[in-house]
């Protein structure tokens, strides 16, 4: 995989755009799957509005990093990628719960934390239109994020399930990585998802 360097050089940063053009591509995915997937599983009707908002979304974050790729000489397609996020959901199709704690409560809250970060190391070598795209996405991701914790919760509740321990087992059975600090409890708060889930699983 190439390396994705911030630097004042563009091909680090390409490597980085293309990787998260690539990983919102997958999002895109992601949502349409979870509504045809799970919609017969005796949820509401905005169960389904939820999610086409979140494919909404996830389109036009893809469709800014394609462009902003565009500025920089590149296009999606140009390098490699991995398929983590689908092995993901691959590995979760046949459980609705399985899936929103792996990839809204684990993958895309990782977004949430590391993010800023790399907003901040992109305004830091001039590249502030790539900087906004990314400070963009992180917004709307902790909506998604919201989405996907406030699913869980009512199917939890829907099967007389404790959440915050239902998570964590679900997390340790199904999700191939680490949960790991440091976390950004500012967005996580914003998006309603508390600590008792997440800090547990980062202690082991």
């Amino acid at each position: 995989m190439p390396r994705r360097t911030i630097s004042a050089g563009p091909k680090g940063r390409i490597a980085l755009l293309h990787a998260l053009a690539h990983i919102e591509l997958n999002a895109i995915d992601l949502a349409w799957d979870i509504v045809a997937r799970f919609a017969g599983a005796g949820l509401p009707d905005v169960f389904c509005d939820d999610w086409v908002g979140v494919a909404g979304d996830e389109a036009r974050h893809f469709l800014l990093l394609a462009g902003r790729l565009a500025d920089l000489g590149a296009a999606y397609g140009d390098l490699p990628a991995h398929d983590g996020l689908w092995q993901s959901a691959a590995g979760t199709a046949h459980d609705l719960l399985a899936r929103l704690a792996v990839v809204p409560m684990v993958l895309e809250a990782r977004g949430l934390d590391v993010t800023p970060a790399m907003v901040a190391k992109l305004e830091a070598v001039g590249d502030r239109e790539s900087a906004a795209i990314l400070r963009t996405i992180h917004d709307d991701e902790i909506g998604h994020v919201a989405v996907g914790r406030r699913w869980f919760q009512h199917v939890c509740g829907q099967r007389g399930l404790d959440p915050a321990s239902t998570f964590q087992r679900l997390v340790r059975e199904h999700f191939k990585g680490q949960v790991k600090p440091p976390f950004n409890r500012d967005s996580r708060d914003r998006a309603g998802f508390p600590p008792g889930y997440y800090e547990p699983l980062a202690a082991g």
